[in-house]
């Protein structure tokens, strides 16, 4: 037979694990519907060529961030300019579009959305387009590789000029 101390306790720890579930279930469902950004249909903050974006991030990359991320750190929504060098797609059916010119030491990679990929079809290696998208990591160079990597710009779309 359980003491009054006994039962105290389990309830408490029943009670405790009661509120654990309640609450952590509450915040699931807050982050499963909270608003996602919908690039596409916000307006651009800049519109720039990837050549300068791309030298804008190896020059200095604090700077860069300092200007094209908001103070909580997300990326504010862009138009690049630039010259289609190659189109493949990456391990989950997404189109990815590389601008960069022949001088450029690392590109700007823009990444298709799969309501967005239709539109990139139709794209070519040489044609000078404008896309839409919102930065995931700056240009910079591997010194310990020896290569510089590119600007990541996602949630890409193809702006109709």
């Amino acid at each position: 037979m359980a003491t009054d101390k006994t039962k105290k306790r389990r309830n408490y720890i029943l009670l405790t694990l009661a509120l654990g579930i309640l609450f952590g279930g509450a915040y699931v469902l807050y982050l499963l519907n909270m608003p996602h950004l919908d690039v596409q249909a916000q307006k651009a903050d800049f519109s720039i060529d990837a050549s300068n974006l791309v030298m804008e991030y190896l020059q200095d990359e604090k700077k860069a961030n300092g200007k094209y991320l908001s103070d909580e750190g997300n990326s504010k929504i862009f138009v690049v300019n630039g010259i289609v060098k190659s189109i493949d797609i990456d391990m989950n059916n997404q189109i990815t579009i590389l601008l960069q010119s022949e001088t450029d030491k690392a590109g700007v990679k823009c990444v298709f959305m799969a309501s967005t990929n239709k539109h990139a079809e139709i794209i070519h290696a040489g044609q000078k387009v404008s896309i839409k998208g919102i930065i995931r990591s700056g240009a910079n160079y591997d010194s310990d590789l020896e290569l510089y990597e590119n600007v990541l710009l996602e949630k890409c779309d193809i702006i109709n000029q």
